[in-house]
């Protein structure tokens, strides 16, 4: 649908240029001589290109709706890895590099994520907040080291380094956030 330039606000999709731009910001000026307009940064949702532009009020710009469906992680084929559509059933491969290396790794299996999609093409992947990893490998408990605010070092069981609390030891079950890769609580 068309909106005019001085509604854009950030989160916003929007196709320009022949590409699907992510606003990132957007900041609306009234000049004391002449109209409005709209300064608006975004961002190319398939290349990753950066866009300063200028919208007046009266200028239009088509706003896109991504659909988001629901995919379940099934496994790694190599280079790709496969998802299923939940509702469908049917199964779709996305490229490694398209995920993203720091990603994959919380990536498990039957795990539930959310797929944008844009004419039935993928732009974006969104993973659940927090997933449950077990400490693989860690330093021992120092005795009397339980008061200490300092973290330590440990290697979770999908191999990503993660820094947690000195009173925890391998085996133990542990809460992650996905976006950070940062120690939120021990899972119960």
């Amino acid at each position: 649908m068309k909106i005019n330039g001085n509604t854009i606000k950030p989160g916003m999709v929007l196709q320009h240029n022949g590409g699907l731009w992510v606003v990132t910001k957007a900041s609306h000026v009234k000049p004391g001589k002449g109209g409005a307009f709209a300064n608006v940064e975004a961002k190319n949702l398939e290349t990753g290109n950066k866009l300063n532009e200028r919208f007046r009020s009266e200028d239009k710009v088509e706003r896109v709706t991504l659909e988001q469906k629901d995919f379940s992680y099934l496994f790694d084929n190599g280079d790709s890895l496969v998802f299923m559509d939940d509702a469908t059933y049917e199964q779709i491969e996305l490229q490694k590099d398209w995920v993203g290396e720091d990603r994959i790794p919380y990536l498990q299996e039957g795990m539930k994520v959310i797929i944008e999609m844009h004419e039935e093409r993928p732009i974006g992947l969104e993973l659940p907040d927090q997933v449950v990893l077990e400490v693989a490998e860690t330093e021992p408990t120092v005795k009397g080291q339980t008061a200490s605010s300092s973290y330590k070092p440990a290697i979770a069981s999908n191999g990503v380094r993660i820094m947690i609390p000195p009173y925890m030891s391998a085996g133990e079950r542990i809460i992650v956030d996905t976006t950070s890769g940062e120690y939120v609580r021990r899972a119960d």
